[in-house]
């Protein structure tokens, strides 16, 4: 029997966005085309394989049984067909799809794009949301070239590069009327907090380190990105604690102090992961040294201002 291999990255991008407009959307094809073609693999697969429901559409057990299946198989025509491919950045026209946390998309996605424009003015990236947890990213299926941030408990099918460590400081309000030039434990456990809820398991970094050196933290607010830090510290006698380079950052605001955490709370890895599938993808490999290379830079920055 012949199967049209046109179909399966079709199914892939169905079973990821779990709805036929925004896997159109996503394909660069029209809806009833794309209607089209999973009336196609229903008839080649015999099965429904997605049914609608009010949201969306859901996968049935064939579908879902097929999912890893035909991952895999593309996976491994990537992986032929990719590597034999030669790759020229300033010439190459090509999207990117990486899913950052809100940390490397605040601190290194700027650099990276600004990288990218020097040197390869083709390459485009589109930015996806981090998500709750890594399947959400469309990293482990595949479609998304990459992750950026924290990775914790990857799977056996994501390779993991570590970029660089970040610590942590406190942020407040220039014309605080109790803090001057340092911050107490006893103050800090009496102050208000705003916290930044980063997505899922994401968040165990800050809270364990407060755990570890059994610093208490009264939260008044929770945010859910760093942008929305300093207007909240900057109208209030509230303090937050965030990465050092986001603090370092936030300190060219002259509304905003920024200080040393009142014990030392340790580092957190960035960390870089991406299917295997991309292994041997000549872009794939180039675009990872790019940014591999950018968090050199930015750390080296920061040591040699340091000094």
């Amino acid at each position: 029997m012949r199967y049209d291999l046109n179909l399966l990255p079709i199914f892939v991008a169905l079973m990821d966005e779990r709805s036929v407009t925004r896997a159109a959307e996503r394909l660069g094809m029209t809806q009833p085309a794309l209607s089209n073609a999973l009336a196609r693999l229903r008839t080649t697969l015999q099965d429904p394989l997605f049914v609608r429901e009010r949201y969306g559409i859901q996968p049935t057990p064939v579908a879902l049984e097929l999912a890893p299946v035909i991952a895999e198989a593309l996976a491994r025509i990537d992986d032929a067909v990719l590597g034999q491919q030669e790759f020229d950045p300033a010439r190459a026209e090509r999207l990117f799809t990486i899913a950052p946390n809100g940390y490397v998309e605040f601190v290194l996605a700027p650099a990276i794009v600004a990288r990218l424009q020097a040197v390869a003015p083709g390459i485009r990236l589109r930015l996806a949301p981090y998500g709750n947890d890594l399947a959400e990213t469309g990293v482990v299926s595949g479609t998304t070239a990459m992750v950026l941030g924290r990775i914790v408990d990857p799977p056996d099918n994501l390779v993991v590069q570590h970029l660089m460590d970040e610590g942590l400081a406190c942020v407040v309000r220039a014309g605080h009327p109790e803090i001057g030039d340092s911050l107490s434990r006893r103050q800090f456990e009496r102050m208000k907090h705003v916290n930044v809820v980063p997505p899922g398991r994401l968040r165990a970094g800050l809270f364990q380190a407060l755990a570890q050196q059994q610093l208490r933290r009264d939260v008044a607010i929770s945010v859910t990105n760093f942008f929305a830090v300093a207007e909240m510290v900057a109208v209030t006698d509230h303090v937050a604690t965030l990465p050092a380079l986001i603090c370092r950052r936030l300190a060219r605001d002259p509304r905003l102090k920024i200080l040393p955490a009142p014990v030392d709370l340790g580092t957190f890895p960035v960390e870089m992961a991406w299917h295997v599938r991309y292994r041997h993808d000549p872009a794939h490999r180039w675009l990872r040294s790019l940014i591999g290379d950018v968090a050199r830079e930015v750390v080296q920055e920061v040591a040699g201002a340091d000094r």
